[in-house]
């Protein structure tokens, strides 16, 4: 399918994407993380979106994720972050909900989620603050968005490679509709030996520049994902969550097999419409039926797989805590393997 113009999350109307990057000291206490911020539309806090979320593989974390099964409705920004900052990024954004609304009395699900990033960022000094928070949020914009070692992706490895933030879209064709599907993905998976890139064994060609670790800040198998899957389809959560289950299937692509260490995690939304928070009465709630929902299903796959590869080629070699090294996937040696393999004309 034909991606949209910016080939991002934010080709969906009205999503916002922010980044704080983190990045300081050498040693046993350098910092390379960060947060990174998904606003559904930018007044979220008041207009709710469906929402649904999908497990493949449990060994992570998303706050809320309770209260959007049971309720179907997203009423904060996705913040994405360190395994060990999950805390202070939950309460950060509660403390920003009272700054903005000194009224409020409830609405406190907070959706925080997290990938391990102690190989290159001291993880044991949580260094995320309040302000950190705020800046990823009141900073979040339409438009081009960051990709690579930027925000929550800072200090992230993936495929033994340098990960971290990517994105894609996908429109679906007219007579299907014309939605779009957005996703951004905070990658932290894999073994080198499973990389795919359309099909090509990457990973196994490329077999060297594997991780310099000298030390490790604490023991944790570096294998989780991310996807934040956003739609303007009108769909329920029920459907919602069919579409997140599909962005898994662009994860599998890649190579991935959702390892047990791994948490792989996906939030799907749609914006196609709203509950306003403190409104009364019914809901009307439009959604697709069920036989027109294969293109969104293809279009999640595709930008998924895509988000992922575009995480890996966006990122940069990074060393972090304990001089430990991860390299950047070789761009030019990546596309000699698939000249070879005929996936790119000469």
């Amino acid at each position: 399918m034909a991606p949209g113009p910016l080939n991002a999350i934010t080709d969906v109307e009205g999503v916002l994407v922010g980044h704080t990057t983190l990045v300081a000291g050498e040693g046993a206490t350098a910092v390379r993380t960060g947060v990174t911020a998904v606003v559904p539309r930018k007044d979220v806090w008041d207009e709710l979106v469906f929402a649904s979320v999908f497990v493949l593989n449990g060994n992570g974390q998303m706050t809320g994720t309770a209260w959007i099964q049971d309720s179907e409705l997203l009423g904060f920004p996705v913040m994405l972050t360190s395994s060990a900052s999950v805390g202070q990024v939950y309460d950060a954004v509660v403390a920003y909900l009272f700054r903005r609304d000194p009224s409020r009395r409830a609405g406190l699900q907070a959706v925080v989620t997290e990938c391990w990033d102690g190989l290159l960022n001291d993880i044991r000094g949580r260094h995320i603050r309040p302000d950190h928070v705020f800046e990823a949020i009141e900073g979040a914009k339409g438009g081009l968005v960051a990709e690579g070692s930027v925000g929550a992706g800072t200090g992230m490895v993936s495929y033994e490679l340098k990960g971290g933030i990517g994105t894609a879209s996908r429109r679906v064709p007219p007579e299907a509709g014309g939605h779009t599907v957005g996703v951004l993905v905070l990658t932290n998976q894999g073994s080198r030996r499973q990389l795919l890139v359309d099909g090509v064994p990457v990973g196994r060609e490329i077999s060297d520049l594997l991780p310099e670790v000298h030390a490790r800040s604490l023991d944790k198998d570096e294998n989780s994902i991310i996807m934040v899957v956003a739609t303007d389809a009108p769909l329920s959560s029920r459907a919602l969550e069919r579409l997140a289950r599909r962005a898994t299937m662009g994860l599998a692509r890649t190579g991935a097999t959702a390892h047990a260490s791994s948490g792989d995690i996906a939030i799907a939304f749609s914006t196609a419409q709203t509950v306003t928070r403190t409104g009364q009465g019914e809901i009307e709630l439009r959604t697709l039926r069920p036989g027109r929902l294969d293109p969104l299903f293809d279009a999640a796959a595709e930008a998924t797989e895509e988000a992922i590869i575009n995480s890996l080629t966006m990122a940069t070699t990074t060393t972090g805590v304990n001089g430990n090294r991860v390299h950047a996937l070789p761009l030019d040696r990546l596309k000699e393997i698939l000249l070879r393999y005929g996936r790119l004309e000469r």
